[in-house]
């Protein structure tokens, strides 16, 4: 008969093992408030903005007289010369209480005092002195054109852009008059040298558009964007705007579609798409609210401006490159969009 066996109690365990359980359970709690706090700072999403997000307009939107103010920048991408330049400058006004929007082009060719330089260099600019400082820079430029204070921008890589018209199907725009660019970039083709020819044609192609409806994919639609050497006013800079505002409405427009985003897997892609195309300082409450609101604007609230008519191109020996500048003064400017915003 084999002995048996003494258990061996250790004075104390049980409290040992109940403190160290009681010290994950306090410390896991502990890392979840703080974590919460955290998000919701970065975010915006406190329990009241999800609530207001899902009965309401939103969150409370920084604003000026009754006025949210978001630039929009659009950058070629890329790796070639000249992909941080910003090809598209609009400054979109919200009325969130009436539910109207205006969007005001600004030329990316206007001449900057302070830059010394044009305005859509002010992102490349700002890029070099810091990381995510081309949004500050830009704004402060832009709002000293505009006479406006900016209250949030959003960066757009149209090369990503592209392909969320892709990913919603196209979008339909009516082209109002019928133009042809023979002298359309080719991607890749920036520093050909084309066998010797001085006029270095290959770096080139011809692109048209005709007038009345058009299907878009992403690929035509920033085609028509970034046309620029049509001949006639479909050459100029206001056509370029006006082209600009055409596609983010056509696209408003599709995004509007309960349909565009299904299945889930779509709005997912879509999800995806839109957050690798941009870069933003809004947050994420920020984000859904201005989306909400613009979304609840109907078709044909939306007013377009641009004072073009208010500049003019001074001879090319005073800033060395064709450039635009103000008839008078940038004050008539601030004075003009004022009375198109009332």
């Amino acid at each position: 008969m084999q002995p048996k066996m003494k258990r061996i109690v250790i004075p104390g365990i049980s409290k040992i093992v109940f403190f160290v359980a009681a010290f994950f359970v306090v410390l896991g709690i502990s890392k979840i408030i703080l974590w919460s706090q955290s998000f919701m700072r970065t975010t915006g999403l406190t329990p009241t903005a999800i609530f207001q997000l899902l009965v309401n307009t939103g969150v409370d939107l920084k604003s000026h007289e009754g006025r949210t103010n978001i630039l929009l920048l659009g950058i070629g991408g890329g790796t070639h010369a000249g992909a941080d330049l910003t090809d598209t400058i609009l400054v979109i006004s919200l009325d969130t209480k009436r539910k109207k929007m205006a969007m005001i082009s600004v030329p990316r060719d206007l001449w900057s005092d302070t830059l010394k330089d044009k305005v859509n260099s002010s992102y490349h600019y700002g890029e070099e002195k810091k990381e995510g400082g081309g949004l500050t820079l830009t704004k402060v430029i832009v709002e000293d054109m505009v006479g406006l204070p900016i209250h949030y921008v959003l960066l757009i890589d149209f090369s990503g852009f592209e392909s969320i018209i892709d990913i919603v199907g196209g979008i339909d725009i009516i082209v109002p008059k019928a133009f042809t660019d023979p002298e359309f970039p080719i991607a890749g083709k920036e520093d050909d040298l084309c066998d010797g020819d001085p006029q270095f044609r290959c770096r080139y192609e011809s692109v048209s558009f005709i007038s009345g409806s058009q299907h878009m994919d992403g690929e035509t639609a920033l085609t028509y964007i970034r046309s620029r050497h049509a001949e006639g006013d479909e050459g100029s800079d206001f056509a370029r705007g006006r082209r600009e505002q055409e596609v983010l409405v056509a696209l408003q427009e599709k995004l509007k579609n309960p349909s565009t985003w299904l299945p889930p897997s779509r709005a997912f892609t879509l999800f995806e798409a839109f957050d690798r195309a941009s870069q933003t300082d809004m947050r994420i409450g920020e984000l859904a609210t201005v989306g909400k609101v613009i979304m609840k604007i109907g078709s044909g609230e939306e007013k377009r401006i641009s004072f073009v008519d208010l500049l003019r191109e001074p001879s090319l020996w005073m800033y060395g490159r064709y450039t635009l500048i103000p008839k008078e003064s940038f004050q008539a400017i601030h004075e003009y969009i004022k009375t198109q915003l009332d």
